[in-house]
């Protein structure tokens, strides 16, 4: 776990000086002390005096406990300390009850798109929005809040805390549209497989399934996503300024990009896989037939040497002259017959 204390005076972040011991060391802190929780306190009772500016806490991999000083100085209701600590929550919004107007949380799950293993991997984030005060909390999120905060120029972050959500759940989304483009190239290329001439289904059906499961991935991600964000720029929450729903609401148009975008994705695979299994029904269905066809071919000089193979003492034919090469003639014109019929009928 480590910790990252900011402090915004209106125009630019300024990182605040915290102990070594808050993440560098597997220790246990002293009891009754939370490294940072002082710093956080001091800076958020300047920008409260001064009515300007905020706090930004920001928190990777907590555990259980290590947010107790934080949940004290920002006065956060032990419903968030619990989404928070515990993670591996699911997309949504909570508002919280509490002085200076209280909180609202927001869990996220970004993703990525992992070209190595052709995987979508998922982490989380999750954003306590406070009157003078954000927390950010992340695991696994391969620096979403660090690319967040990169976006964060003079005229976001004169939004106040929200331009933290803002800037969080740009990033998130924006990867979303990313990775569900990604997602469409890839179905696409595997249609083309599918119907392809030269298509036997050699691995297709894997290829089918880990499509699959990716797509899954990113509409479990993405699809809740959704209402949350529509909910930060169409309800009147005090914490979220009129000026920064603007900003949320084209979040929230790309969230419902995306997640439409990837849904479609999902029902082109199900249409895909479908017809990939027609196509190997035919195949096999071809392939039964061209058997069948062959095995006719084989059984009729079979049958015929059967017969005249059976020795009996008074069989027609055995004591004429041309009797052997009359039943190889009988055999040859027979197959030829048969060839040229299962020809004409597609067997062959």
């Amino acid at each position: 776990m480590s910790a990252i204390v900011r402090t915004c005076d209106g125009t630019r972040l300024h990182d605040v000086d915290v102990p070594a011991r808050a993440g560098a060391s597997s220790l246990p802190p002293p009891s009754g002390h939370v490294p940072g929780a002082a710093e956080t306190a001091d800076a958020l009772a300047r920008a409260r005096a001064e009515g300007a500016g905020f706090v930004w806490v920001h928190h990777t991999d907590p555990g259980e406990g290590d947010l107790s000083g934080y949940a004290e100085v920002l006065d956060l209701h032990p419903l968030a300390v619990e989404d928070l600590e515990t993670g591996r929550q699911r997309p949504k919004l909570e508002r919280y009850p509490g002085d200076e107007g209280g909180s609202v949380l927001v869990s996220a799950r970004p993703v990525r798109y992992d070209d190595s293993r052709s995987a979508v991997e998922t982490g989380e984030v999750l954003v306590v929005l406070g009157d003078r005060w954000v927390l950010t909390v992340s695991r696994e999120d391969e620096g979403v809040v660090e690319r967040a905060r990169g976006r964060l120029d003079e005229d976001f972050l004169a939004l106040g805390p929200a331009a933290v959500l803002h800037g969080v759940l740009d990033v998130v989304v924006d990867a979303y549209v990313a990775i569900a483009s990604e997602l469409e190239v890839d179905v696409s290329d595997l249609e083309q497989e599918v119907f392809s001439p030269d298509d036997r289904g050699a691995g297709t059906t894997a290829r089918v399934y880990q499509l699959k499961r990716e797509v899954l991935e990113m509409i479990r991600a993405a699809r809740p996503l959704v209402e949350p964000v529509r909910r930060l720029w169409q309800q009147d929450l005090d914490l979220v300024p009129e000026e920064a729903r603007v900003f949320l609401r084209d979040v929230a148009d790309h969230a419902q990009q995306a997640a439409e975008s990837v849904e479609a994705t999902d029902r082109q695979l199900g249409d895909v896989h479908s017809a990939h299994l027609a196509e190997v029904g035919l195949q096999q269905n071809d392939d039964a037939r061209r058997i069948s066809a062959w095995a006719a071919l084989a059984v009729v000089p079979t049958v015929i040497a059967g017969i005249y193979g059976m020795n009996f003492h008074y069989m027609p034919e055995l004591a004429w002259r041309y009797g052997y090469p009359a039943a190889l003639l009988l055999m040859v014109t027979v197959c030829l017959v048969l060839h040229r019929a299962f020809r004409r009928s597609g067997w062959l």
